[in-house]
């Protein structure tokens, strides 16, 4: 057992909301003592300086799985909003959570403070955790191992008992694993049931231990906080996650994309294509993350996706992002709610000066210099990487209309017609890669 008291209260929470029985729970993941900590902060005329808030935080969080954010009492949330005011000031991990946990009660809940980004940002940033976007999506997907298997290992009654089946475990457990144990910088290792259908109960108590954690530092450990679900069910936990998750690799290809500009301007389409086959790459591991969520409990959606209403993946901005710099959209696009939504990535978009590989293509190939053998392997690369996305798209139309049927999206979209409309979408509609 960790003599850290904060991790120790918070790995209770974590058992407790998991259906386990935890020894600690009388004195640190109890309601009143999560009370107790806020209490603490409300009253103080002043708190030290050295105090990151992230005790608050963990204490905040433990409050949030046990009731949901949706059904947070007024009093305790009128506490908070008066903590961020008094406190937030200079400490920028305990402002952004705040933000993200006050979304509701202030009448901004949407998809960013939803999935926490906020706080995984700042995690990402070079003055703190400094982690990159592909090192992100394996711990979020080796959380998400990490929570099936704490909850795997309690009673049936009490919180746990709307976990999955072992069918379904294994299933969920199977596709997450996967993609942990193949992503950027990993490899995949046998003694991690990656490919298995069945994972045995005596391998599973052992498996937590060698999945990738934060590093071990101040910053690195808000990571724990950044799951604040709306209900109390199992399921809602991984669907956050793997959302978390496809943020991280859109922010990713957006990098690429980025970097594949430049090696256009440079007069480089070679390196251009290899950085192309990157973005395709990652295309395939985010329609892999369908696969995961495909193991989500219709009945368990339903009862969660009714207090989101206001959050949805319209309101993505990195997958805009990227969208964006593979090529300006056609103009109905850009009016319509997909970028209406994301309002500062569409001013980066019609911002004259905006970039793109579509433009950066065009202008390199007006300017002449290059035989068509050498745009060959660039043109066979963006051809991939557009039929990667048109997968992408028809894997989440697919699951959406098992999981939503004729029900309205979250972003008040039409929910899977809007979807069906999209597949329609190219990213390079200016492009002519045939050979």
């Amino acid at each position: 057992m960790s003599t850290n008291p904060e991790i120790d209260t918070l790995a209770c929470a974590r058992k407790i909301a998991g259906g386990s029985a935890c020894a600690l729970r009388d004195t640190c993941g109890s309601r009143a003592a999560n009370l107790r900590e806020i209490n603490r902060w409300a009253t103080a005329e002043r708190i030290p300086e050295e105090s990151d808030g992230f005790s608050l935080a963990r204490s905040i969080t433990e409050h949030v799985r046990l009731k949901g954010k949706h059904l947070l009492s007024d009093r305790t949330l009128v506490r908070l909003s008066d903590i961020k005011r008094r406190h937030g000031t200079n400490r920028p991990f305990l402002s952004a959570f705040l933000d993200c946990v006050l979304d509701k009660h202030e009448g901004r809940f949407q998809n960013r403070t939803y999935l926490a980004l906020p706080v995984l940002e700042l995690l990402m940033d070079e003055r703190h955790a400094g982690l990159s976007a592909d090192r992100m999506a394996s711990l979020l997907m080796a959380d998400v191992v990490r929570f099936e298997i704490e909850a795997a290992a309690g009673p049936l009654e009490g919180p746990g008992r709307d976990r999955p089946d072992e069918a379904t475990l294994n299933t969920r457990l199977r596709h997450a694993l996967r993609l942990v144990t193949t992503g950027p910088g990993q490899s995949e290792s046998d003694d991690l049931p990656s490919r298995r259908e069945h994972v045995p109960r005596s391998r599973l108590e052992g498996l937590a231990d060698r999945l990738p954690r934060p590093p071990a530092t101040d910053c690195a450990r808000w990571f724990d906080v950044t799951v604040q679900p709306v209900h109390v069910v199992h399921d809602e936990y991984f669907f956050i996650r793997v959302l978390q998750t496809h943020e991280m690799y859109f922010t990713a290809m957006a990098a690429v994309a980025k970097k594949v500009i430049g090696a256009l301007r440079a007069g480089n389409p070679e390196a251009a294509a290899e950085l192309v086959d990157r973005a395709v790459v990652m295309f395939e591991r985010a329609a892999t993350l369908f696969r995961v969520v495909a193991t989500m409990r219709p009945e368990q959606f339903s009862a969660f996706r009714q207090y989101t209403q206001g959050a949805s993946a319209i309101q993505s901005e990195q997958y805009k992002r990227f969208e964006s710099l593979c090529g300006v959209p056609p103009v109905p696009r850009l009016r319509s709610s997909a970028f209406t939504s994301v309002p500062f990535v569409r001013a980066e978009t019609e911002d004259p000066g905006h970039d793109t590989i579509t433009r950066a293509c065009l202008d390199l190939r007006n300017e002449g210099g290059f035989d068509r053998a050498r745009w060959n392997r660039l043109d066979r690369a963006i051809g991939r990487l557009e039929n990667g996305h048109q997968r992408w798209k028809s894997a989440h139309r697919g699951l959406a209309a098992r999981m939503l049927g004729d029900a309205h999206g979250s972003g008040y979209t039409d929910g899977v017609p809007y979807l069906t409309q999209c597949l329609g979408n190219r990213l390079f509609w200016q492009l002519d890669t045939s050979p």
